[in-house]
């Protein structure tokens, strides 16, 4: 039986307002079934099943699978770095915590192979999701950037290249031991490899 967000969804007229209601709805539903059925068994219709709603109440707010379950495994992209300014160590260790706790969550862990896959087959498609990480990368450029004029960090360091050696260190060490945990000793050791380098 369809629940009364598939009602709300069907009232007439173009251009209405997007119902909160209905959005959430598919949200969960589309994270409940990554985690129970994978990302390659996960369809439209089944996500609009057990959201209570239509296909087409889908497509109008997700243009394709990946666009809805980038949303579902990263429903809000940080904008910010929530560490006090004034130590960039303590930002790098913020950050891998942070990769490390979204990387890890069971939904992302469903999603991200998929996602991954077809997004390299499809720059345009890749262009999108990843706008939504645009604040990410503002945030670290402007954290590098205050760091640089206190004299705390090379003024040749490039903040996105920052982004994709957290980003690409979490998930490497994901892919290699999925199975093990991902602790804070982890980010520890990292962080200082980033942040001093190995090289004596």
């Amino acid at each position: 039986m369809k629940s009364d967000a598939s009602s709300l969804d069907k009232t007439p007229g173009a251009g209405r307002p997007r119902d909160p209601r209905i959005d959430a709805a598919i949200l969960r539903a589309t994270a409940d079934l990554l985690v129970e059925i994978g990302y390659s068994n996960l369809t439209m219709a089944a996500v609009a099943e057990r959201a209570g709603t239509t296909k087409t109440a889908l497509y109008r707010r997700w243009s394709s699978k990946v666009e809805l379950v980038h949303e579902a495994a990263f429903p809000a992209a940080p904008s910010a770095i929530e560490t006090p300014p004034g130590s960039f160590a303590a930002d790098i260790r913020a950050m891998l915590a942070a990769t490390r706790d979204v990387f890890t969550s069971p939904v992302v862990r469903a999603a991200l192979p998929g996602l991954i896959a077809d997004m390299v087959a499809d720059a345009e498609l890749n262009v999108r999701v990843m706008e939504r990480f645009a604040g990410v990368f503002v945030a670290v450029r402007n954290r590098v950037a205050d760091a640089v004029r206190r004299g705390e960090v090379r003024a040749d360091v490039d903040p996105d290249r920052l982004v994709e050696v957290i980003g690409g260190a979490t998930l490497l060490r994901m892919l290699l031991q999925p199975g093990e945990p991902l602790g804070d000793d982890w980010v520890d050791q990292t962080t200082a490899i980033v942040v001093h380098g190995v090289v004596t």
